[in-house]
């Protein structure tokens, strides 16, 4: 028992180093924003069409799956013990949480992914902090309340996302419900989702309720897409499994590394760097796939710009 509450102790006064606090912020960010061309990299790399949802829910489902091994396996490794399996109230909360967050939401985002660029999905996809905060407006009642400036930040927010569906040069508002429409419906989830984790992560372990909602939501969606006929299909094994591996490292990782850092320092200090996400997501889509939106890179960059200092915005933390 000495040795974990040392290695803890240890930890948590190495996570709460300013310094070191920030790198590791910005370093979850740039997991999480490389999700978004990996995941078409995927789809390439398991042979699997725009089309072809059984199949994509599938994909999604293995990963989490897997993601929630290696939290275990992460949990082990920074604490040096494995967390609690949950039971009665706790269960049914990380069942809650799989199926809303896992299974609802990357069922909407990874169906998106197949038929928007990295530019725009990454841009949409932040969505979710506005939401988030307009959410806990109503859901924390005081301890979250809707500020000035967090109007302000949501507002800017908003202005970006409209801008870069602005479709050419006449202006129209470029909208499909299986693109825009599922990403948007998976920023809803996610935002709510949030709050969820906000209320549940008060009472338990950030590391199991993260665990046990990967398994639980990523065996539903693993489950769906195999009955509705999905399968995977690699071109290549050695690519697809690394592929595949990262992935689930993404989820694991990054969340293991998120809640250890919330657990340490104000919450305001990390999540201000949320605003990283869509900035890594925009250039490693470039990179990687070589794509940006059908729109101009100017317009592109100028809805960066609002997202980013919406994000910032509504994260700031309050005067004294």
């Amino acid at each position: 028992m000495e040795h974990t509450v040392s290695r803890t102790e240890k930890l948590d006064a190495l996570f709460g180093t300013p310094v070191f606090a920030v790198l590791i912020a910005i370093f979850c960010n740039a997991l999480w924003g490389s999700a978004f061309p990996f995941i078409k990299m995927g789809y390439r790399l398991f042979s699997i069409e725009t089309a072809d949802t059984a199949s994509i829910l599938c994909f999604a489902g293995v990963r989490f799956m897997l993601g929630s091994l290696l939290v275990l396996v992460g949990s082990l490794i920074l604490e040096g013990r494995l967390p609690a399996l949950p039971q009665g109230k706790v269960l049914a909360e990380c069942c809650a949480l799989g199926l809303w967050q896992t299974t609802a939401q990357y069922a909407f985002y990874y169906s998106a992914v197949a038929l928007l660029t990295g530019a725009f999905g990454g841009i949409l996809n932040s969505t979710q902090s506005f939401l988030g905060v307009i959410f806990a407006h109503f859901l924390y009642g005081n301890a979250d309340r809707m500020t000035p400036a967090k109007a302000l930040g949501c507002v800017l927010g908003f202005a970006g996302v409209a801008l870069v569906n602005l479709s050419g040069a006449d202006g129209t508002f470029g909208f499909t419900l299986d693109g825009e429409g599922f990403i948007l419906a998976s920023t809803v989830a996610g935002a709510l989702s949030t709050c969820l984790i906000g209320i549940f992560s008060r009472k338990h372990d950030g590391v199991l309720l993260a665990g046990w909602q990967f398994l639980v939501g990523g065996l539903v969606l693993t489950a769906i897409g195999f009955l509705m006929g999905g399968a995977l299909s690699p071109t290549a094994i050695a690519p697809a499994i690394a592929l595949i591996i990262y992935m689930a490292l993404i989820s694991a990782v990054a969340y293991s590394l998120w809640s250890r850092l919330l657990a340490v320092n104000p919450v305001s200090r990390v999540s201000v760097f949320g605003f990283m996400n869509p900035v890594f997501g925009v250039l490693l889509s470039a990179l990687l796939l070589g794509e940006g939106a059908s729109t101009s890179p100017v317009t592109v960059i100028v809805a960066l710009l609002l997202v980013c200092g919406g994000i910032i915005i509504v994260n700031r933390p309050k005067k004294a």
